[in-house]
This record gives structure tokens, sequence and C-alpha cells, in this order.
């Protein structure tokens, strides 16, 4: 149990049997009336993003998140197959949970998945991946901002230097969706 002056990002909270990352939260100080807690919560189960109010001091039960190391193997219909690196059971995850870092998902490649007993919540690709170029748009004379757009191995497409080519290996941010550098 923690209170709700205890809230910091990253922490996972259970309100009415839903899950909670919170993603931030601040001391609000009114004129008339109490300070009271706004915090920004992810829900795990619907992927959306709320605001709520606490009490200063309100009870609320904190969560503890299993993280296991996951390697992607395969899409199995809709579902993404991993294997679990620890004790090599295979998990099937649907495609809420893995939602954008799809994009970037090549077999073999790891992720860190959070766990609640059972069930998984959510997956965690490392923030710099080694991605190789598939093909790039045909620079046609000058371009915004001096990018074109690439697809990826993986099939994400992301905005490149006008001097990148298919074959080139490039490290891209996976949170930001974007180029940082060739290797």
């Amino acid at each position: 149990m923690v209170t709700s002056n205890q809230l910091s990002p990253g922490m996972t909270i259970n309100i009415n049997g839903k899950l909670y990352r919170v993603e931030s939260s601040v001391k609000v100080n009114v004129q008339k009336g109490n300070p009271f807690i706004k915090a920004t919560l992810y829900d795990l189960v619907d992927h959306t993003t709320v605001e709520k109010n606490f009490k200063m001091n309100q009870t609320l039960k904190e969560i503890a998140l299993t993280e296991k190391k996951l390697e992607f193997l395969y899409l199995e219909g809709k579902n993404y197959l991993f294997l679990e690196l620890e004790d090599l059971e295979k998990v099937l995850v649907p495609p809420d949970i893995v939602g954008r870092s799809a994009n970037f998902l090549k077999e073999g490649g790891e992720v860190v998945a959070s766990f609640f007993g059972e069930e998984i919540y959510a997956i965690d690709l490392p923030q710099f991946l080694e991605l190789m170029v598939a093909n790039t748009e045909e620079s046609k004379g000058k371009t915004t901002n001096g990018t074109k757009k690439a697809t990826l191995e993986t099939g994400a497409v992301i905005e490149v230097p006008p001097f990148i080519e298919a074959g080139d290996i490039l490290k891209v941010d996976t949170k930001a969706n974007e180029y940082i550098q060739r290797v």
C-alpha cells in the first residue's frame, strides 16, 4: 500500500480492479479547499491515458509487475509469438499489447515484458535498435527538410537523410520513431 503523496512515474497501481501505470503526478494547491494530487495514468488494459485526482494521503494499492525477457519468433495469425528466455515457454501476445512496437519487431529481437501473474500487460523494446533499410523513396529534387522516407526491414517507415540507401544499417530510436545514425 502507498499513499497518493508517494505516487511517482513508473509505479503500477490498482484502482477498482484495473491496473494503471503512473505517468506523472503533481500536488495541486487551491486557494479555497484542500490540496490534492493530480495524476496522469496509463490504463494497462485499455491502453488509454486518463487523469485522476486523489485526496492527500489517500491509500492506494501498488502492484508489482514481473519483468521477463522475451524473444520475438513470428506472427501467428493476428497474435505475436514470443519465447520466454528464462524457461523457454512460448508466449502468445495480442496485437493491442504489442501496439506501436510491432513496427520494430524482427525475428530474434528481444523485448522486456511486464506480467501480473500469468497475464502480460506490456512489452518494451530497447530504446535503440540497429535495422537494415529495405528501400527508400527516390529523392525528387529538393526534399523536405533534407530528408526522405525509408522503409526498414521490419516495415517501419522513418525519415532519413538523403544519402541513406537500401541495404544501409541504421541506428533507430524506437521511442521517438526516428533515425539516429548510419552504422
